[in-house]
């Protein structure tokens, strides 16, 4: 599997699906562009991949190592499904609540908050998370809002 060049645009949306998860294809495309030194400013363990990792149990240094191996995304969704024992009615939810999450902590808020005032400050539909990943993907890489 061809690892992503995010020096030259962003990994793919956190709400992409594999196998039901959300943000796993992303944290994915994070490591294998880590592997090949293309990573740019995206960081494979960050704070929302460790959600990941505290739903699915699985070690981030696990994951790490399969995706090293050069493994395609079904065969690492293979691997998820063989270290975890997740019914799809809980992934399905869990990737519902991911989803939706809003900065809840006054700093997380905070930071929200700055990086939606600085890339689109008219922008009223910037509620959540991944709302504010896609948009700072998307200023990030020269889009304009």
């Amino acid at each position: 599997m061809g690892a992503p060049d995010l020096t030259r645009h962003p990994p793919r949306s956190p709400r992409t699906r594999l196998g039901g998860y959300v943000h796993l294809p992303r944290l994915i495309d994070k490591a294998r562009a880590q592997i090949a030194g293309t990573n740019g400013d995206f960081h494979f363990d960050c704070p929302m991949d460790k959600r990941f990792w505290a739903f699915t149990g699985i070690a981030p240094e696990a994951m790490f190592a399969e995706i090293e191996s050069g493994k395609s995304d079904s065969e690492l969704l293979a691997f998820v499904q063989a270290n975890t024992r997740k019914h799809p009615s809980e992934i399905a939810e869990w990737s519902r609540w991911f989803e939706q999450l809003t900065p809840s902590a006054p700093d997380s808020r905070e930071f929200f908050n700055e990086i939606h005032r600085k890339n689109a400050p008219q922008r009223e539909d910037i509620a959540t998370w991944f709302d504010w990943l896609e948009l700072d993907d998307y200023v990030t890489f020269g889009g304009r809002p």
